[in-house]
C-alpha cells in the first residue's frame, strides 16, 4: 500500500516524495515542499470517498467529480484513511521543520564565528565556546561542508569496516583558476578505526581547518605557523594511541628547523574559562624543504608552534633551574655562616679589606635569597611579585657595585701602596655600593612600577615555560646590562694589572702555582665570570648558560672558601712568626 499519493499502482507525482524533504533547502523551498505534501494529503482524503463525493456532485452534472472538503462522509467510513501514514506524515513534517531550524542556527553560528575570526576574536573564551557548540551540532549531521575565508568544515560519513583511509587538503588560499598553493593537508590511515569497538555502525569524521590562532591562545601568546590550526575528531568519541599515526602536512616559505618549529596539539584547560596550552606529547616533527610533517597518534587540533630564537628545551631549562637552585642555596648558606662568624668575632673586622669582603658577601646573600624567592612568589599576587623583582634587581646591582669596590680597593693596595688615606673611606664606598643602586631601584619602582613583574622564560616546546619575578621592561634590562658591562670591564682591567704585577715580582720556585691560585680567587672576588652573559648567542648559547649558572650561582661559596683559606694561611703565618 502506498503512503496516500494515489492508488497502489500509481507512482507519486514528481516532487511529492517524502525523501525530498531530507534535502537541505532554504525557507522558500521548504515552504513549497510543505505545500506539495499537504496537497498530497488532500488528494489522499479524496481517494478515500470518491463515489460519495461524485454522487453529490452528479446531481448537477453526473460527468463531473467535484473535490470538496464539505463532502459528508458516513460514520462507517471515517476510518477509511490509514492512521500510520498520517502519523508518519506529521512526524516527517515536524522533523523537517526542526532540521531546517537547526540548519539555519548552524549557518548563523558559522557566520558569526567567521566574523569573529576575521576581527581577531575580541573574546577568546566566547569564540571557543561557539566553536564547541558548533562541534556538537556537526555530530548530528550526515554531511555538511563549508568553506570560508577563515574556516573550513568537512563532515564525512562511512561504515566502520569500509574505511580504508582518507587524504584531505585545504582549499583555503587556492585561487579558482588553479593559482596559489595548498597550505596544509591531513592523511588519515585505515588504522583510525582500530580503537572503535562497534562494527557495522556508521561513523562521522569531522575536520575543521581554522586560519586564525585567536581561539587557541595560551597564556604566553604563542605563535603558530601561518596562523593555521587543523582539527579532526570522530563522532563516536576520543581517538588516541594509534599504531599508525595521523599525518598532517604544513607548507611554508620560511627557514625553519627543529630549533624554531615543532608540531603540537591543543590541550584544553582544566576548568571552565581557563586557558589551554600547546603540547607536543604524542607528536613527532619532520622537517623538509618548505614542508613540516607532523605524525600524531591521536585526534584533536594540531598546529606548528614557532619558537623564539635561542629557546631552550624543557629538559635543559629544568636542569639549569636545578643547578641554579642548588648553587644559590649553597652560596646563601655559606655566606650566612661567614657573616655570623665575623659578627661574633669583632677582631676580624678591624681592617677595611675584611669589611669590604663582608659587604660583598652580604650583597650576594641578598641576591641569592631574592633569586630563590622569585619563582615561588611568581605564583602569587602581582604586587608581591613586583616587590620581589625590585629586591632581586637591587641585590644584583649592589653585588656588582661591591665587586667594583673590591677591584678599586685592590688597585689601591697594589699600585699605590704608600701615602694612601681617604677620609671616611668605607662610608663613601657604602654610599656608592649600597646607596646608589637602592636609590635607582626605588625611583624606578615608585615612578614606573610596571618595570617589574612576571617574566617568562620560554622553552622550545612552548608549554613548559618558567615564570619568575624580574624586569619586564626592555629598556631597564639593557640599562642593567650596560651597567654590568662597565663594571666588569673595569674589573677585568684591574685583574689584568694584578696578573702583570704578580708575574713581575715572582722570584721563588713554585711561586707560579700560588700566583694562579691567587688569580682564581680574585676572579671570583671581582665577579669576572658574570661576563659570560655577553656570549649568549649562536653555538655558545647552551655551553655559556651552563657555565654561567654553575660559576655564578656558586660565587658566594667560592668566595667563602677563598676567605677561609686566606684567613687560615695568615693565621698560620702569624703563629710561625710568633714561634720564631
Amino acid at each position: 500500500m502506498s503512503l496516500g499519493f494515489g492508488s497502489a499502482g500509481d507512482a507519486p507525482p514528481p516532487g511529492r516524495s517524502l525523501t525530498g524533504l531530507r534535502k537541505r533547502v532554504s525557507k522558500r523551498e521548504f515552504k513549497s515542499s510543505l505545500d506539495l505534501i499537504c496537497s498530497s494529503a488532500y488528494e489522499h482524503f479524496l481517494f478515500c470517498c470518491p463515489k460519495r463525493c461524485a454522487g453529490r456532485a452528479g446531481a448537477a452534472d453526473p460527468t463531473v467529480v467535484v473535490p470538496t472538503l464539505s463532502c459528508p462522509v458516513p460514520k462507517e467510513r471515517t476510518t477509511a484513511m490509514p492512521t500510520p501514514p498520517l502519523i508518519a506524515l506529521i512526524l516527517c513534517l515536524t522533523t523537517s521543520i526542526l532540521q531546517a531550524q537547526e540548519l539555519e542556527e548552524m549557518k548563523s553560528d558559522m557566520g558569526t564565528l567567521e566574523k569573529e575570526l576575521q576581527q581577531g576574536c575580541s573574546s577568546t573564551l566566547h569564540a571557543r565556546e561557539r566553536l564547541n557548540r558548533l562541534e556538537e551540532k556537526l555530530t548530528r549531521w550526515e554531511k555538511y561542508n563549508f568553506t570560508g575565508g577563515m574556516i573550513e568544515i568537512y563532515v564525512f560519513k562511512f561504515m566502520t569496516e569500509h574505511f580504508r583511509g582518507l587524504n584531505l587538503s585545504s582549499r583555503m588560499g587556492v585561487k579558482p583558476g588553479g593559482g596559489g598553493r595548498r597550505r596544509h593537508a591531513m592523511n588519515f590511515p585505515a588504522e583510525l578505526m582500530e580503537g572503535v569497538q562497534a562494527r557495522e555502525v556508521e561513523q562521522e569524521l569531522i575536520c575543521i581547518y581554522i586560519h586564525s590562532p585567536c581561539i587557541f591562545q595560551d597564556a604566553h601568546n604563542s605563535s603558530v605557523l601561518n596562523n593555521n590550526v587543523l582539527g579532526a575528531f570522530l563522532q563516536s568519541g576520543r581517538v588516541a594511541g594509534l599504531s599508525r599515526p595521523v599525518e598532517i602536512r604544513f607548507w611554508h616559505d620560511m627557514v625553519l628547523d627543529a630549533s624554531n618549529a615543532t608540531c603540537v596539539f591543543w590541550k584544553p584547560g582544566a576548568g571552565t574559562g581557563s586557558a589551554g596550552s600547546w603540547s607536543s606529547e604524542g607528536c613527532k616533527t619532520t622537517h623538509r624543504e618548505g614542508t613540516i610533517i607532523c605524525h600524531c597518534d591521536h585526534l584533536t587540533y594540531f598546529a606548528v608552534l614557532l619558537l623564539p630564537a635561542g629557546a631552550l628545551s624543557p629538559a635543559q631549562l629544568a636542569s639549569l633551574t636545578h643547578i641554579s637552585t642548588i648553587g644559590c642555596s649553597l652560596s646563601a648558606a655559606a655566606t650566612l655562616c661567614i657573616l655570623l662568624l665575623c659578627c661574633f668575632s669583632r677582631q676580624r673586622l678591624r681592617d677595611n679589606t675584611t669589611r669590604i669582603h663582608m659587604h660583598l658577601l652580604a650583597a650576594l646573600l641578598l641576591l641569592n635569597c631574592s633569586f630563590l624567592l622569585s619563582p615561588l612568589l611568581a605564583a602569587g599576587a602581582e604586587g608581591l611579585c613586583r616587590v620581589t623583582a625590585a629586591l632581586l634587581h637591587a641585590g644584583l646591582l649592589c653585588a656588582l657595585a661591591w665587586m667594583a669596590v673590591e677591584a678599586f680597593h685592590l688597585l689601591l693596595l697594589l699600585v699605590k701602596v704608600y701615602n694612601i688615606y681617604i677620609q671616611h673611606y668605607l662610608l663613601k664606598l657604602c654610599f656608592f655600593a649600597w646607596g646608589l643602586p637602592t636609590l635607582a631601584v626605588a625611583a624606578v619602582f615608585a615612578f614606573k612600577g610596571d618595570t617589574y613583574g612576571y617574566h617568562t622564560i620560554s622553552t622550545s616546546e612552548g608549554y613548559r615555560n618558567v615564570t619568575m619575578c624580574w624586569l619586564t621592561s626592555p629598556a631597564a634590562h639593557y640599562a642593567t646590562l650596560c651597567c654590568a658591562g662597565l663594571i666588569l670591564l673595569f674589573n677585568m682591567l684591574v685583574l689584568g694589572r694584578v696578573v702583570t704585577i704578580l708575574r713581575r715580582i715572582r722570584q721563588q720556585k713554585g711561586q707560579a702555582r700560588k700566583d694562579w691560585v691567587t688569580v682564581l680567587g680574585l676572579t671570583c672576588l671581582l665577579g669576572t665570570t658574570w661576563g659570560l652573559a655577553f656570549f649568549s648567542f649562536g653555538v655558545f648559547l647552551v655551553p655559556q648558560l651552563y657555565l654561567f649558572t654553575i660559576l655564578n650561582s656558586l660565587q658566594g661559596l667560592f668566595i667563602c672558601l677563598w676567605y677561609v683559606t686566606v684567613h687560615r694561611r695568615s693565621k698560620l703565618g702569624s703563629v710561625s712568626n710568633a714561634s720564631r
